[in-house]
């Protein structure tokens, strides 16, 4: 994955979480202690500072928080997809998570998302990333 600025390079702790995603599951962290979940994925609880937390698999439901639509990135690949929808979309489980959405318009220029805020959204993966979509009829 060394080359590219939109894939992850997994360490020793996150591998679980590439490796999971690499074949369609979108992983959280959540608490013993406390019960919280949390995203990104950490060693630690981010509430309680906890370091009993287990990895969980999630629903991939989510509603959409907040987004922008990006005219303009010079980095490769991203040149290549202007215009993208970065977003922050809160999982079902309560955590929040950056991601892009995909199937929601604004893949040609001056053409805007069909988006509104609260939509429900499902995770689907590209190239072992986790992004989210609108969800059909919602």
């Amino acid at each position: 994955m060394a080359g590219r600025f939109d894939l992850p390079e997994p360490d020793a702790f996150t591998r679980t979480y590439w490796d999971a995603a690499a074949v369609g599951r979108l992983l959280i962290r959540r608490c013993g202690a406390c019960g919280r979940p949390h995203h990104y994925p950490r060693e630690f609880c981010p509430h309680c500072w906890s370091e009993d937390v287990t990895w969980e698999t999630a629903s991939g439901r989510a509603t959409l928080y907040t987004w922008s639509v990006v005219h303009r990135n010079d980095l490769p690949p991203f040149a290549d997809r202007v215009p993208y929808v970065a977003a922050v979309v809160e999982l079902a489980e309560g955590p929040r998570m950056m991601t892009e959405i995909v199937g929601a318009g604004a893949h040609r220029a001056g053409e805007e998302p069909e988006l509104s805020g609260g939509a429900a959204l499902e995770v689907v993966f590209r190239e072992g990333i986790p992004v989210f979509r609108p969800v059909p009829g919602a």
